[in-house]
């Protein structure tokens, strides 16, 4: 079927053409002019509304519908013959006048369409019903060769030559010139006209203009090309590329980077470092949190470096808390090893038990201060120290802070205050005791409060040596306090408070000695508990005193005098230790 009121479709190609169904087209076709079936040209033929009147009117006549295979063509001179397309409903059309293009593949002398030249006939406006004589297809009756066939598209009026399917336009309205045919299309140097390349970003009155004369990607309709802004252009390439540059850029460093993190050393500092430098661990710090530390103060270079040298070490996770005088720059390993020497360690201990006045003496000692200022300090800040309000306002004590003063291991740089050091072992006091329910325990053990419990801890660790001493001790003394007691009617008669009153620490004391002392820190000649702690006990031996054993103890001895305690029930069995340890004494 023809393209007669069909728009673009497909071309009245015969079956028995050797190039049948080949409808490629080349970019060259543009400007070749029409193709031809034997030298004669080709038109299209798109539907026109009726008009009788018009000129260039042509008659078309159809006969019946004849099966495929076996349609006869016209081989007569162009535009003499008759286009025989099959049956079609009797009806009229105006047709205008058709250009047609040339193929540049050869000639063909196959077979001929025959045409009606519009320009030289009369259309009556109808169609004939009659039946079209059959006329036998000579492929080589009226072979023209190629190029010898007159210029049907030289005159004014001629159509267009046809385009490519799927770019064809309408043609213009009669009387107006067809613009000149734009081949761009196929050329391989086509150049971008998007907005981002040419700077135009299409907006105003300006551009809506030139959209208005240009039409698809197709030849026809298309109007002169615009002018390109070259400086936007290249402004918008050179965008394009900072932008591509900056983001490979970007992905190698951060795979550099996670390379390094995964695989590589971790940044570490050479030989031992230059300087001096203070830093202060926490109590309980982890190697990393060390080695932020250390990081912080220009120590070590990485955390990492100091972590692997830390695991490196076998002493390595002895490290302890403290302030440490160290030297910046150093290697990870000369870190681990500085803070492994005990004198690099600015930390004051208390051991369990101490007395308050032997630590002052310490904390005189390190911060090079005149003996006895931190013990005027203690006693006139006490209540400004931290203490709860429970360890406040005792009688008869002799220092407020006796127990509070926990034992452990506290950072004192150079040039500290003893009072900042005090309210630091108060506030661990305070952590640790607040582990427990004091004041329920001590009634619970029939004691007045939390006070008297922390007094009883202190006893047991001044005289036991490890728990169990602890907790037989307790008993003892929760035993002498019971109003039922007989054998010492509620006197407990501890060496320990005595020596803690004396200020000494001594094993031979004699008995005219300590019973003629009424101090009421002197547990001899004073009924109950003294009238406050006389150390600072730890942990472990206030859970002892918590929990006492029950086997009826109400008499200790330390037979060899040092390590070994022995524990009676009765008077007679303690009398049988006393001896026990007079012979000990004799032999030594």
């Amino acid at each position: 079927m023809t393209e007669y009121g069909r728009g673009p479709g497909s071309e009245p190609w015969h079956p028995e053409d050797p190039l049948y169904g080949d409808q490629g087209w080349r970019g060259q076709q543009g400007g070749a002019g029409p193709a031809s079936y034997g030298g004669q040209p080709q038109q299209p033929y798109p539907q026109q509304p009726q008009d009788q009147a018009h000129q260039g009117e042509a008659h078309y006549q159809t006969g019946h519908q004849q099966q495929y295979g076996q349609q006869q063509y016209d081989t007569g001179q162009y535009g003499t013959g008759q286009y025989d397309t099959g049956q079609y409903d009797t009806g009229q059309y105006d047709t205008g006048q058709y250009g047609a293009g040339q193929y540049d593949t050869g000639q063909y002398a196959t077979r001929q369409y025959g045409r009606q030249d519009h320009a030289a006939q009369q259309y009556d406006g109808n169609w004939g019903t009659g039946q079209q004589p059959v006329m036998p297809y000579d492929p080589n009756a009226g072979a023209v060769p190629y190029g010898a066939g007159a210029d049907h598209y030289a005159t004014p009026d001629a159509y267009p030559p046809p385009q490519p399917p799927g770019h064809r336009t309408a043609p213009p309205p009669q009387g107006q010139q067809q613009p000149p045919v734009d081949d761009d299309w196929a050329a391989d140097g086509q150049e971008e006209d998007h907005p981002f390349f040419t700077g135009d970003d299409r907006r105003g009155d300006d551009d809506d203009d030139e959209r208005g004369a240009t039409s698809g990607r197709g030849g026809e309709g298309r109007g002169p090309a615009k002018k390109k802004k070259k400086g936007r252009n290249g402004f918008a390439c050179l965008f394009v590329a900072l932008v591509l540059v900056g983001g490979a850029g970007g992905a190698v460093y951060v795979g550099y980077q996670f390379w390094q993190g995964q695989f590589g050393e971790a940044p570490d500092f050479d030989g031992p470092g230059t300087g001096s430098v203070q830093v202060e661990i926490a109590l309980g710090a982890s190697g990393t949190d060390i080695g932020n530390a250390l990081k912080k103060a220009g120590v070590v270079k990485s955390v990492d470096a100091f972590v692997s040298a830390q695991n490196d070490n076998p002493r390595g996770t002895r490290i302890q808390d403290g302030v440490y005088t160290l030297k910046k720059g150093m290697s990870a390993e000369e870190a681990v090893k500085a803070m492994l020497d005990p004198n690099n360690r600015n930390a004051l201990s208390i051991a369990e038990g101490a007395r308050n006045a032997a630590i002052y003496e310490l904390i005189d000692k390190r911060l090079e201060l005149d003996p006895g200022t931190t013990r005027s300090v203690a006693l006139k800040e006490a209540k400004n120290l931290g203490l709860p309000v429970w360890a406040q306002n005792h009688e008869n004590v002799k220092d407020p802070l006796e127990g509070f003063l926990y034992p452990a291991t506290y950072p004192v740089a150079p040039g500290s205050k003893p009072e900042t050091i005090l309210k630091a072992m108060v506030a661990r006091a305070n952590q640790e005791y607040g582990k427990i329910d004091l004041e329920a325990k001590a009634k619970q053990l029939k004691l007045k409060n939390a006070w008297e419990l922390v007094t009883v801890a202190s006893l047991v660790q001044a005289e036991g040596k490890n728990e169990d001493d602890y907790k037989k001790m307790a008993e003892v003394i929760y035993n002498r306090l019971k109003p039922t007691n007989t054998e010492t009617n509620q006197l407990l008669q501890f060496d320990s408070a005595f020596n803690y009153l004396k200020g000494q620490s001594k094993i031979d004391i004699s008995e005219r000695e300590i019973n003629s002392n009424q101090d009421p820190y002197n547990t001899y000649t004073q009924k109950g508990l003294p009238p406050g702690p006389i150390g600072n006990p730890d942990l472990t031996a206030l859970n002892a005193s918590i929990t006492p054993t029950s086997d009826g103890w109400l008499y200790f001895v330390a037979t060899d005098g040092k390590h070994k305690t022995e524990y009676a029930r009765t008077h007679a069995d303690f009398e049988k230790l006393k001896a026990k340890f007079n012979d000990q004494r004799g032999t030594n």
